[in-house]
């Protein structure tokens, strides 16, 4: 690497709460990386565990530890981490992820000699709870993220390949430009969908987005991940996530320049009803599920899913709770 380019401070920010095993390798991850000129910002949502004696055995003077009075919640604690960023680029790693030695030595220098880019990206790995990685999850989830066909280079514009595609992992596999990005424009609403939604405020710049198609970093997937949860059987996890798609969609069909999406984003916003909906009856809340199935279903073709969920909603609550725990 040119040590010209290791000039620039980037700002890495880690978000934990009741992880110390997983935080004690994601900054182990950050402390070893290859470029050098860093800050490690790792916000406590008020753990009940042993999280700050974990950052403080690392003794580095790039670590900067705060600790929040009360559990503000996932989406408050990681604005928190990315507000407190001093650096002119930016970086999130999941408490449970890590990054390659090597990742930002190979991506920061991509935002220092194209001023007109607002981040750069790279694919990843995929690991279980243990860190060992999964090569044929891997390839499913880059080919699911369509990081297969990009081709290395800018992207200008990048609305199709960040919100349609979702290719940008702007929460695990980016860097960004932070003095680009207002993170007070990040409504609460969003939620978990946050890394959508900033990718949204990003391409919204008109800046492109640089792509590095190696896997520098490794995703960690465990039971305890938003995405588990959400898939699962935790009703309220659902409920969370269906709202924020409502949200992000809902804004996303309002916004002219992404008129030609319109039909995609509806859609995505009919599935995210049903998804409520489900989530709803699951929590036993049939008759507030039903006015959600009853959108999804008439404001699209027949749907298998939001017709069943909706017949559901009128069965004898244990018998629908039953039925839903085998779907």
């Amino acid at each position: 690497m040119n040590s010209n380019l290791e000039t620039s401070l980037v700002s890495v920010v880690i978000p934990t709460y009741n992880r110390p095993e997983y935080l004690k390798q994601a900054i182990d991850s950050a402390v070893r990386q290859t470029y050098r000129n860093i800050e490690i910002i790792v916000s406590d949502n008020c753990s009940t565990d042993n999280t700050q004696e974990v950052v403080a055995s690392f003794q580095d003077s790039r670590i900067r530890y705060w600790r929040q009075p009360e559990n503000l919640g996932m989406f408050a604690n990681q604005m928190h981490a990315f507000k407190m960023g001093r650096g002119k680029y930016i970086a999130s790693l999941h408490d449970d992820d890590m990054w390659n030695e090597d990742f930002l030595e190979k991506l920061v220098p991509h935002l220092e000699e194209h001023p007109d880019i607002i981040l750069a990206f790279c694919d990843q790995y995929i690991m279980d709870a243990q860190g060992k990685i999964d090569d044929a999850v891997t390839e499913r989830n880059t080919r699911a993220y369509k990081r297969n066909q990009l081709k290395q280079g800018i992207h200008q514009p990048f609305y199709e390949i960040g919100v349609i595609h979702k290719s940008v992992p702007t929460a695990a596999a980016c860097v960004i430009r932070n003095e680009l990005v207002d993170w007070d424009s990040l409504p609460k609403e969003v939620s978990g969908m946050w890394d959508l939604y900033l990718t949204y405020l990003c391409c919204r710049t008109g800046r492109g987005a640089y792509y590095l198609p190696e896997r520098l970093t490794r995703y960690r997937e465990h039971q305890q991940t938003d995405t588990m949860l959400s898939g699962g059987q935790n009703a309220q996890a659902q409920i969370r996530k269906a709202k924020a798609e409502m949200f992000c969609y809902e804004r996303f069909m309002a916004d002219a320049c992404l008129e030609k999406f319109q039909p995609y984003f509806r859609q995505k916003w009919l599935q995210a009803n049903t998804t409520l909906g489900i989530g709803l009856l699951r929590s036993d809340q049939s008759a507030q599920a039903r006015p959600y199935l009853w959108q999804a279903l008439s404001k699209q073709r027949f749907d298998l899913r939001t017709m069943a969920a909706l017949s559901l909603s009128f069965f004898p609550r244990f018998l629908s709770t039953r039925l839903l725990a085998v779907r």
